[in-house]
């Protein structure tokens, strides 16, 4: 069992400048299962660790909390959740239907600067060689994808759905290949930049049923040796 508790541990482990977002450092470090749904944590050693302030960190977890990350519950420690394979069926048929209304929103009136910040998180995408960060870049994608569809409500739930997706993948232990591709991701924006929303729905729908038939088959097994355990 992983503890964060110890000297040695908070010594042991290399981050970033405290300068650096911490929320997504502390996303970076889950999606890596540094932290992980067996880890013993606490708000206060994970502040140490990241050479953050206690009440930042209490931030980034309440926000990991609400994106159903982080559980969170009185007179008990933090903890990562452990997802299964009902849960994870259920956020990717949500996301389904909300990214097929966003990428045809998107599709509407794209915006050159929508397109350029677009183009910059995928060749951020290209060049990432670390495996949380791989995860986290290619759900930042979809969800900046949601911001230029310009439909708030819709870029708020959406935001409540990748995270979760990206701890699937994280927690399945799948191939970053299988999702991280950045050469989907740029097809796709293609598409939405000439205003063909038929294809850009279509290479989205692809793009998630691979997915799909990823997570559920890595994460049957997983889920049916819980319910056994």
């Amino acid at each position: 069992m992983n503890s964060f508790a110890s000297a040695q541990t908070l010594v042991a482990l290399p981050f970033p400048a405290p300068t650096d977002d911490l929320y997504s450092r502390v996303f970076d470090a889950i999606l890596e299962q540094r932290i992980d749904a067996a880890s013993r944590f606490t708000e206060e050693s994970l502040a140490q660790m990241f050479g953050a302030r206690r009440s930042d960190m209490r931030g980034v977890l309440t926000q990991l909390s609400h994106q159903q990350i982080i559980v969170l519950r009185t007179h008990h420690r933090p903890r990562v959740a452990a997802l299964d394979h009902e849960q994870v069926r259920q956020t990717l048929h949500a996301r389904r239907l909300t990214e097929t209304t966003v990428v045809r929103l998107a599709c509407q009136q794209p915006r050159a600067q929508d397109l350029k910040c677009l183009r910059g998180l995928i060749d951020r995408e290209r060049q990432c060689a670390a495996h949380g960060s791989a995860i986290r870049l290619a759900g930042a994608f979809h969800l900046q994808l949601a911001e230029m569809a310009g439909n708030a409500p819709l870029a708020h739930f959406l935001g409540s759905l990748v995270p979760l997706t990206s701890l699937a993948i994280a927690q399945f232990d799948v191939s970053v290949e299988g999702y991280c591709d950045w050469r989907v991701h740029s097809a796709i924006l293609d598409a939405v930049e000439r205003g063909d929303a038929v294809k850009a729905v279509s290479l989205l729908s692809g793009h998630l049923d691979d997915l799909e038939e990823i997570l559920l088959n890595s994460g049957l097994g997983l889920s049916q040796d819980r319910v056994a355990g």
